[in-house]
C-alpha cells in the first residue's frame, strides 16, 4: 500500500514513473532471491499502471538497470553534445534524404500533403475486433500498406545470440546492412523521421518546443491522419465512445497525447511519450530508457551512436531470428551506454506504431497478448497519469 500511495505522489510530481522498461529473459539464470528484490524494489519505485493486477505482473522480463559498460573515448561531437561511439562502423554509411525536411516546418497553408488513402469500408471495424483487441490490432497489421518487405526495401543481420547477463559483442557488424532510398522518400517516413532531432535525449533537462518544430508535429500528425491505420483507429476509439466522431478533434487528441511534455526524473516538461517510446532517453546515472523504433535504431546506427551487441535467445527454441525477422529483441549500446534488453517492431510504418500503440493505451491493459502476422506478441502498456509513460513489443512466450 505505502508503494501505491508514493507512486501516485511520484506521478503527481512528475518523477520518474513509467521508466520500467522489458523484463528480463534470463529469469533461470538468476536466483529466486535475486527476484524477489527485483519485485520488492519495483513495487516500492513505480506507481501501479491502468487495469493492473497482481497476477499479471511477471517478473521473468523485468529490465536491468542499463550500466555504461566502458568509456567512450574522445571523438568529435555532434551540436547535442553526443559523442560518437565509434567502436564498429557502418558497413554502408548512408545518407538520409533530407530534401523536404525544411518544408515540414512551413505554415500550415503551405503544406503539401499525400492523398487520401481509399480503403473504403475496410477501416470500419467488425463487431469481433469491438469485442477482441487482438483482432483489431490484425486488422491494423493488415491496414500497414506501408510496411516494408525485408529483403526488396532494408536488409539485417542478426550476428549471434546471447543471454540478457552477457556481456561480449556477438555482432560482427551492424544490424541493419542496408535501407533502401526509397523509404526515406514514403512522405509518413520522412516526416517522422524529421522529428527525432528535435528532442535532448538526456532526462531532467528541459525541452524548448519551437513554433516550427510544432508544425513538424502537426504536419506529422496530418500526413499519417490520411493512412488506412489511423483511420481505422479512429472509426473504432468512436465507436466506444473514446473519442470524438470529429476527425479534427481526433487528430488534436493524438497530438497532444504524443507531443505534449510531461515530467520524468524530478523535472517537468522534460518529456514526451514520442520521445520516450521512440526516440529515447538516457538518464543522470547512465541508463537508457525507451528507444524502441527501428527507424531511430537504423539512424543512431549510421551516425555511429549506437553499436549492435546481439540478439537476445528466445525462450522457445527453434525460433532464431534471421533477415526476415521483424520482431526482433536485442541487445546494443547508445553512446556507450549499454541497453540489456530492448525489443522492436522492423519495418512497420509510423502510422502503424502510433495506431497499434495508441489502440493499446485506450482501450488495453497493461499486458495485451495479441497476434501481428505471424508473430506472438505482448505489447507492454504503462501509464502516467493520463500520459503514455511506455509503450512497447515483447515477443510472447
Amino acid at each position: 500500500m505505502e508503494g501505491l500511495i508514493n507512486g501516485f505522489i511520484n506521478v503527481a510530481l512528475g518523477a520518474d514513473g513509467g521508466d520500467r522498461e522489458e523484463q528480463q529473459h534470463g529469469r533461470d539464470d538468476r536466483s529466486r532471491s535475486s527476484w524477489a528484490e527485483v519485485v520488492s524494489q519495483d513495487q516500492q519505485d513505480h506507481p501501479l499502471p491502468h487495469h493492473q493486477h497482481k497476477e499479471q505482473y511477471r517478473p521473468q522480463y523485468e529490465e536491468p538497470q542499463s550500466q555504461s559498460s566502458y568509456k567512450p573515448q574522445k571523438v568529435d561531437e555532434g551540436e547535442d553534445g553526443w559523442q560518437t561511439v565509434g567502436r564498429k562502423p557502418s558497413r554502408h554509411p548512408h545518407k538520409v534524404q533530407k530534401d523536404n525536411w525544411n518544408s515540414y516546418k512551413r505554415p500550415a497553408d503551405e503544406q503539401e500533403y499525400s492523398n487520401e488513402v481509399e480503403v473504403g469500408a475496410d477501416v470500419e471495424p467488425s463487431e469481433d475486433e469491438l469485442a477482441d483487441l487482438s483482432r483489431a490490432c490484425e486488422k491494423l497489421w493488415a491496414l500497414d500498406l506501408n510496411r516494408l518487405v525485408p529483403g526488396l526495401h532494408y536488409e539485417i543481420d542478426c550476428g549471434e545470440g546471447k543471454k540478457v547477463y552477457q556481456k561480449e559483442d556477438m555482432a560482427q557488424g551492424s544490424l541493419f546492412t542496408w535501407v533502401s532510398d526509397d523509404v526515406f522518400r514514403k512522405p509518413t517516413f520522412a516526416r517522422f523521421l524529421s522529428l527525432l532531432d528535435n528532442y535532448n535525449p538526456h532526462q531532467g533537462c528541459k525541452e524548448v518546443v519551437t513554433s516550427e518544430e510544432r508544425q513538424e508535429q502537426a504536419s506529422f500528425i496530418e500526413e499519417i491522419s490520411r493512412t488506412a491505420p489511423i483511420k481505422y483507429l479512429h472509426k473504432y476509439l468512436a465507436s466506444k465512445q473514446i473519442v470524438s466522431g470529429n476527425y479534427q478533434d481526433f487528430k488534436r487528441m493524438i497530438t497532444s497525447l504524443w507531443f505534449d511534455l510531461y515530467g520524468r526524473g524530478g523535472t517537468s516538461g522534460s518529456s514526451s511519450a514520442f520521445e520516450h517510446v521512440f526516440v529515447g532517453e538516457t538518464k543522470q546515472c547512465g541508463e537508457v530508457s525507451g528507444f524502441h523504433n527501428w527507424l531511430q535504431f537504423y539512424l543512431e546506427e549510421a551516425k555511429g551512436r549506437v553499436d549492435y551487441q546481439g540478439y537476445i535467445f528466445p525462450r522457445r527454441r527453434g525460433e532464431t531470428p534471421d533477415s526476415e525477422a521483424q520482431l526482433l529483441t536485442i541487445q546494443f549500446e547508445w553512446n556507450g551506454v549499454l541497453k540489456s534488453v530492448s525489443s522492436t517492431l522492423v519495418g512497420v510504418s509510423p502510422e502503424f506504431e502510433i495506431a497499434l500503440y495508441t489502440l493499446c493505451f485506450y482501450v488495453g491493459r497493461e499486458d495485451n497478448h495479441i497476434q501481428l502476422g505471424p508473430y506472438g506478441v505482448n505489447i507492454k502498456c504503462y501509464r502516467l497519469g493520463d500520459r503514455i509513460g511506455s509503450v512497447f513489443p515483447i515477443a510472447d512466450s
